[in-house]
């Protein structure tokens, strides 16, 4: 397997058990890891500048991911985005693919789905083009 040690992915998942499952998959799969509890830590971080991809909840308190996603727009990181969700929702899903969303994925996630997810979304933000 390639190594892919020098694109950073974010994981921002209020479940701990959750954050620190996908943390160790994705670590896995050979990318770098930084896990946060929140939007707001996710935010604070100087890493933001330095992520290649984000893996967001859907329904956390605070900021939601899809919010999150929107404001990293707003102010110009177009990070590209995966969104996790224990519960599915069709019309959070297709306003999040409108808006850009790279991935909508369900919980449990599918490892074979986010490996091909991450992988898109980390040759996005490769392309600077595709960012505009």
């Amino acid at each position: 397997m390639p190594k892919r040690k020098n694109k950073l992915v974010a994981i921002v998942e209020d479940n701990q058990p959750f954050r620190e499952s996908m943390q160790k998959l994705i670590n896995l799969l050979g990318y770098s890891v930084e896990a946060f509890p929140s939007a707001a830590s996710f935010l604070a971080s100087p890493l933001v500048v330095e992520v290649a991809c984000l893996v967001a909840d859907v329904n956390m308190p605070g900021m939601t991911g899809p919010e999150l996603h929107r404001h990293l727009k707003n102010t110009g990181h177009n990070i590209p985005t995966i969104l996790v969700t224990a519960y599915p929702d069709e019309i959070v899903r297709e306003r999040a693919l409108k808006d850009g969303v790279f991935c909508y994925l369900c919980k449990p996630v599918d490892d074979d789905h986010l490996e091909r997810c991450l992988g898109s979304a980390v040759r996005s933000s490769a392309s600077p083009e595709q960012n505009s």
